[in-house]
């Protein structure tokens, strides 16, 4: 019974996790048509962030707000000089993009150093569920994505402009002849995608160790949950997380992480395949 307690609440951390950091992604990539290769930097920035705030010894918590503004200001930055010039060329995107990743990396390694930095947990104490001790501050993770999650789909679904920006994605002769100024929009959209990974960074930095190349152990799970859910929907983003999640943390506890990627890879082939636009994309 503690083990299958214990593997749930891992199996749901793990998920969590990879939904914070597809949310991004999903309105980057599968939103505006643009590969961002560089969506791990970004990831990694807000984890950064965290180590500023570390340094300058102030509360932890004050790194959920700076990396956001941090990274939403980066995304405009990066948007107005490279991105906006390689929208609907996806060959020339993921060059820029992969350049950016690249630029960012070695920046990071030349301010912070190559070595790792270790940040200490906010929330220390584990806390007791049935009859298995589990860390707290994963169990706030898990919130955290949750809440980000359900008010990121409230704001696409359920304002005005977030109708606005679907609607520039869907058809944008068609929105920019009814007046909606599809430049802000294409702006606003990018930072709002950086501004979450960069959330996304910060969160996780407690329980991973904060290097220049921790961006990519999640960059290709999330891809992968975008092709596999469908990549014209935040929909498309919670069915393909759970996906690729699950059968990693399955896979993983009953062989090994070697055989876990091997299935992964094989399983989003095979899905791609039959259904080319993503699962959610073919029931739509």
């Amino acid at each position: 019974m503690e083990s299958l307690i214990t593997f749930l609440l891992d199996a749901s951390n793990f998920a969590l996790a990879l939904l914070l950091v597809t949310l991004g992604l999903i309105i980057i990539y599968g939103l505006m048509n643009v590969i961002n290769m560089a969506h791990g930097e970004f990831f990694l920035l807000g984890a950064y962030c965290v180590v500023l705030i570390q340094n300058a010894r102030l509360p932890f918590w004050c790194a959920l707000l700076l990396a956001p503004v941090v990274l939403a200001l980066v995304g405009l930055a990066v948007e107005e000089l490279i991105i906006r010039h390689v929208y609907r060329r996806f060959i020339d995107s993921i060059l820029a993009t992969w350049g950016i990743s690249l630029a960012l990396k070695q920046i990071v390694i030349i301010v912070f150093g190559p070595t790792a930095q270790s940040i200490v947990s906010p929330i220390p104490s584990p806390v007791q569920i049935l009859t298995v001790t589990y860390p707290a501050y994963r169990l706030f993770i898990m919130g955290f994505t949750v809440v980000l999650a359900g008010a990121t789909f409230l704001f696409f679904y359920r304002t005005r402009i977030g109708l606005a920006i679907r609607g520039v994605i869907a058809n944008r002769p068609m929105a920019a002849s009814l007046g909606i100024n599809t430049r802000f929009l294409d702006r606003s959209t990018f930072a709002i995608g950086a501004a979450l990974a960069g959330v996304a960074g910060a969160v996780m930095a407690p329980i991973m160790s904060v290097d220049p190349q921790m961006g990519v152990g999640f960059l290709i799970p999330a891809f992968l949950s975008i092709l596999v859910g469908g990549t014209g929907t935040l929909l498309g983003a919670v069915v393909g997380t759970a996906a690729i999640s699950g059968t990693t943390t399955i896979v993983a506890n009953t062989w090994s992480q070697v055989v876990a990627q091997i299935v992964v890879f094989t399983m989003a082939i095979i899905v791609i395949r039959l259904f080319p636009q993503g699962i959610m994309a073919r029931r739509s």
